[in-house]
């Protein structure tokens, strides 16, 4: 089966990752910007990691047949350095205009601080000025409900410049998926090893709540993941019986939605029967 990876960080992942995903049918990913596991020394080395994102990354990515978009911002384990953020966000809109790039993300949140919703917010105001999705982290472990409550809350102020379904609340769990889908959002649910959901609890909380605005994303990176995570969900609900109709609404249809929404957004779907179409 097709599938996209709508979270995954390529740039800490080899090449034979790439392969891997390949051929086990991913045919899209999408990579939003990441803390590199350390806090960078100065905004220009944002400007060059946004370089690797939307050039270099993307050569990578096709060299397997799999497309490639990516997504701009500064994480929020480095938004406490509000001057330094707002240096990086000033330099986004000399990218936003690249047909690679689907929005603003992953912004969020990490230790629910003052720092970081100031950082946030200022997120938001480009992404409303410039009217680009958003895709959100939320905060991990113990923090994960009081900042994804945090986070809805000043998302909900913006309502009237990002409609709530051009953002995605992504990392959310049995206890926060929720309050997300009820505010009108798209939703993700990361498949880690330890951490996060396993493609099991991610099957029962499809088995709980549909298909509807829901995604599953490996969030791949440098630490403790598998990059072959979704394949691993689509054999979860595969075993308990599920319909490739159901599967690939989450793993294929729901992410296309979500990024159609974007205008520079195009992809052409693999041919299965007669000629290619344009999403």
């Amino acid at each position: 089966m097709d599938y996209i990876d709508p979270h995954i960080h390529m740039v800490s992942r080899t090449t034979d990752d790439y392969k891997r995903m390949a051929l086990a049918g991913c045919v899209l990913i999408s990579e939003p910007a990441f803390w590199a596991g350390f806090d960078r020394s100065g905004p220009e080395g944002f400007r060059d990691y946004f370089r690797q994102l939307t050039a270099f990354e993307r050569k990578r990515s096709l060299a397997h047949g799999i497309e490639h978009r990516t997504w701009l911002c500064i994480n929020a384990k480095e938004a406490e350095d509000v001057e330094l953020a707002r240096a990086v966000i000033a330099m986004i809109p000399e990218f936003i205009d690249n047909p690679e790039v689907l929005g603003i993300g992953e912004i969020g949140l990490n230790k629910n601080t003052p720092n970081e919703a100031t950082v946030f917010l200022e997120h938001l105001d480009v992404a409303a000025k410039l009217d680009e999705l958003v895709l959100v982290h939320t905060p991990h472990l113990v923090d994960k409900y009081k900042g994804t409550r945090m986070i809805l809350d000043m998302v909900r102020e913006y309502r009237d410049a990002i409609a709530p379904e051009r953002v995605c609340i992504d990392h959310v769990e049995e206890h926060t998926i929720k309050p997300a889908l009820d505010a009108g959002h798209w939703v993700g649910m990361t498949l880690y090893p330890t951490t996060k959901c396993t493609p099991a609890r991610a099957a029962d909380l499809i088995e709980v709540y549909g298909t509807e605005r829901i995604m599953v994303n490996s969030a791949g990176d440098w630490g403790h993941s598998d990059p072959l995570a979704v394949p691993e969900f689509i054999f979860e609900m595969r075993s308990r019986g599920h319909d490739d109709a159901t599967i690939k609404m989450v793993v294929y249809d729901n992410p296309l939605t979500f990024f159609s929404q974007c205008p520079r957004f195009s992809y052409t779907p693999r041919a299965t029967e007669g000629e290619p179409s344009v999403v």
